[in-house]
């Protein structure tokens, strides 16, 4: 399984990477916008772990274009605000999948990028 994260936090992104590789997954890691379109514009993706509170750029946009061009690619959220807590982000974003807290356990993350990913 594909998984690309997108996202700020350059410890976490480490730490949920390696979690993931560990299971047998190929993992990228980028941090913007502009990385996140150009690596889906060229490879499948089967899993999309993206910060909804991205710095370089729009998660929503990567979200939109996901849907676009790798319309069975689940995306897991995830979020250190309570924005979109009431779950309305399913509404807005056809392939979202889950949306977690940031400091969820790196395991739960794992578990659920897993789990959506065979759904892909």
């Amino acid at each position: 399984m594909v998984v690309l994260i997108v996202a700020n936090n350059r410890h976490l992104t480490r730490i949920w990477s390696r979690h993931l590789q560990r299971q047998g997954n190929t993992v990228v890691v980028v941090h913007s916008q502009a990385d996140a379109t150009d690596f889906m514009r060229v490879h499948d993706v089967d899993v999309i772990v993206l910060d909804l509170n991205l710095e370089k750029g729009s998660a929503l946009a990567i979200a939109d274009y996901a849907s676009y061009r790798r319309p069975s690619a689940r995306i897991v959220f995830v979020s250190n605000s309570t924005f979109f807590s009431d779950g309305s982000i399913f509404n807005h974003i056809p392939n979202a999948a889950a949306m977690v807290p940031e400091q969820s356990p790196p395991n739960d993350l794992a578990a659920i990028v897993e789990y959506h990913g065979r759904a892909s």
